[in-house]
C-alpha cells in the first residue's frame, strides 16, 4: 500500500494532479513526482485568456496557464491544458449571475468544485487511467469505519472544507489532499525546497471570473436589467429611498445602503419579484432556524427523529456554531442553532461538522420559497 492508500507500487500508481498555476497546486505536483508517482499535470482553462491577463491574481486562465506548464516542466512531469471554458461559463458563471438575480449570495467557488472539477476534471481523469485525481486544497481524506471521510484541513486558517462540502462519497473515494496537514508556511517551504518557478507567487484572491472586482457590473452586462430600480423599505413598511438593482445588496450588508437613519441599518431580506430591498435593525437578522436543501450528506447514517447535535458554518470565515439538525423533507433539513444567527443569506452554503469532520452540508433557502414550493 503507497502512501495515497494505493495497493500498487509508486511508479505504477498514475496520478492526476489539478494544476492552477499557484503555490498550492505546484508543490503538490512536486510532492507526487518526488515520491516517484506517474504524475500527470492538468491545467483547465476555464474562461478567455485575454480577460484573465487583465487581472493579477486569477486562477485557470491566462499566466496561470503558462506557470502551471513552467512548473510541470520544472518537476519532470507532462501537463495538458484542457478548454472547459464553456463548462465554466454554464455551471459557474450563468448560476452566479442567475442566484443574484433570485435575490440570493451565490458562491460560485463551491459551484465550480462542485461541478467543473469534481465532476467534470474528475471524470477526464479517469478516461487518462488516473487511480486517484490529486488537488492542492487544504482539507484532509481520513479512511474510517465506513469509508473515506472528510476532515478539516490541521491549518484551520486555511481550512478549505467549507468550499468543499459538495463533494459526493464516490468522488471522495478517488480524491486524495496531500496538503491537508501541512500550514502554508510549510507549503512555501516546500515550493522553495523543490526550487519552483512560482515559489513566491501571491495567493489568489476573490472570485476569478470578475476582471475588476465589481460583481454587479459583470451581472448587469450578463443580465441586462439587472440594475432595474426598485424601493428601499425598512421593515416597518416605510419607504426610506430608491436602489440601483438589488443585486448590489446581500443579507447583512451594512454599508452603502444608500440611505440614512438614527441607528444603524441593515439588509435584512432581498425580494426578486418586487425588486424591494427590506432594512432594518441588527435584530431584524437573527434566524432561530435555517432551512438548507439540496443536501450532500457524508455522515455515518441517517438523521435521527429527535436531531443530531452538529456545528455549523454559514460562511467561510465564520466559526463552526452550536446547533441541532432535523430532517424537513426529501433533500432538505432544518437547522436549528442553540443561539439564533445573524446574516443568515440566501444562496449561501450551510456547512455541517462534527469537531474535525465533515458531515456535509447544502443551500440556504428562504422560508418562503420553501413553502411555496411544498
Amino acid at each position: 500500500m503507497n502512501s495515497l492508500g494505493i495497493d500498487k507500487a509508486e511508479s505504477q500508481t498514475r496520478v492526476i494532479v489539478a494544476m492552477s498555476g499557484g503555490v498550492d497546486s505546484s508543490v503538490t505536483a512536486a510532492l507526487m513526482a518526488d515520491a516517484g508517482y506517474d504524475a500527470v499535470g492538468v491545467t483547465l482553462q476555464l474562461y478567455d485568456h485575454g480577460a484573465a491577463l487583465a487581472k493579477k491574481g486569477a486562477c485557470c486562465a491566462g499566466q496561470d496557464i503558462r506557470d502551471a506548464r513552467r512548473v510541470a516542466d520544472a518537476v519532470g512531469i507532462p501537463h495538458y491544458v484542457l478548454d472547459y471554458e464553456n463548462r465554466f461559463r454554464e455551471e459557474v458563471i450563468d448560476d452566479f449571475a442567475d442566484s443574484y438575480l433570485r435575490g440570493e449570495t451565490p458562491i460560485p467557488c463551491v459551484r465550480c468544485n462542485q461541478t467543473v472539477k469534481f465532476r467534470d476534471l474528475l471524470a477526464t481523469a479517469k478516461d487518462l487511467d488516473g487511480d486517484v485525481l490529486v488537488t492542492g486544497h487544504y482539507v484532509r481524506r481520513i479512511s474510517g469505519p465506513h469509508g473515506a471521510e472528510m476532515h478539516r484541513a490541521k491549518d484551520l486558517s486555511k481550512d478549505q472544507s467549507y468550499f468543499l462540502f459538495a463533494t459526493t462519497r464516490d468522488q471522495l473515494d478517488f480524491l486524495r489532499f496531500p496538503l491537508g496537514d501541512l500550514d502554508k508556511t510549510q507549503t512555501r517551504a516546500l515550493a522553495g525546497r523543490f526550487n519552483l518557478p512560482v515559489a513566491d507567487k501571491p495567493d489568489s484572491q476573490d472570485i476569478c471570473f470578475v476582471p475588476n472586482g465589481n460583481y454587479a457590473d459583470l451581472v448587469e452586462k450578463l443580465r441586462p436589467g439587472a440594475c432595474d430600480a426598485g424601493d428601499i423599505v425598512h421593515v416597518d413598511g416605510t419607504v426610506l429611498g430608491q436602489h440601483e438593482g438589488i443585486i448590489r445588496y446581500t443579507v447583512g450588508q451594512r454599508r452603502g445602503l444608500g440611505v440614512s437613519a438614527a441607528d444603524p441599518l441593515y439588509v435584512v431580506r432581498v425580494e426578486a419579484d418586487t425588486r424591494r430591498v427590506i432594512v432594518g435593525p441588527r435584530s431584524a437578522l437573527l434566524k432561530s432556524q435555517i432551512l438548507v436543501a439540496d443536501i450532500n450528506w457524508l455522515g455515518s447514517e441517517d438523521l435521527p427523529d429527535d436531531g443530531l447535535p452538529v456545528e455549523v458554518k454559514i460562511r467561510s470565515a465564520s466559526k463552526p456554531s452550536a446547533a441541532r439538525l432535523y430532517g424537513h423533507g426529501p433533500g432538505m433539513f432544518r437547522v436549528i442553532p442553540d443561539v439564533p444567527m445573524d446574516s443568515v443569506a440566501p444562496g449561501q452554503a450551510c456547512v455541517f461538522y462534527q469537531g474535525d469532520r465533515v458531515l456535509g452540508g447544502g443551500w440556504i433557502r428562504r422560508e418562503e420559497t420553501v413553502a411555496a414550493a411544498a
